[in-house]
């Protein structure tokens, strides 16, 4: 299992070179079970490159800062653990990332993970609920940065 975190954060290093992380906070990243909105807002903030978006310290001025756009859930709190669905909605909206018809209308956390899930970006067996390991969010942030390539 070690070895396929270590093959995954040098994939996800050359894959995405804007993303200006330290080895050590990427492997503190992947060893956590459940990322909160805060973590995850700094994140994926980062990774599409809005980092000068926000004023203050830098995981709690993203999430205030993507909170005042309207990328997270309603009832997201700093600390509490991201879900799937709020994942999704803050990748797709600070990404730019155009989807169907009822994202379109909606914009909301369900409609955006069902976008993620037909485009390909989240992949496999998953609940819209399920709280988001570290793993998988630099996953995900992976296969955006990708899409984002071949397009």
């Amino acid at each position: 299992m070690k070895k396929n975190k270590w093959i995954f954060t040098i994939c996800f290093l050359l894959a995405a070179p804007a993303f200006a992380q330290t080895a050590a906070e990427i492997e503190k990243l992947l060893e956590t079970e459940a990322v909160s909105y805060e973590q995850a807002a700094w994140l994926v903030l980062e990774a599409a490159d809005l980092s000068g978006s926000f004023e203050g310290s830098a995981p709690d001025g993203a999430f205030k800062f993507a909170a005042q756009q309207g990328w997270l859930p309603k009832n997201a709190a700093p600390r509490d653990k991201a879900s799937l669905e709020g994942i999704s909605l803050l990748v797709m909206r600070s990404f730019g990332i155009k989807g169907g018809l009822f994202y379109s209308l909606m914009k909301n956390p369900h409609y955006a993970y069902r976008e993620m899930v037909y485009q390909d970006i989240i992949q496999g067996r998953s609940d819209p609920r399920m709280t988001v390991s570290g793993d998988l969010l630099l996953f995900i942030i992976n296969r955006v940065l990708s899409h984002a390539e071949e397009r």
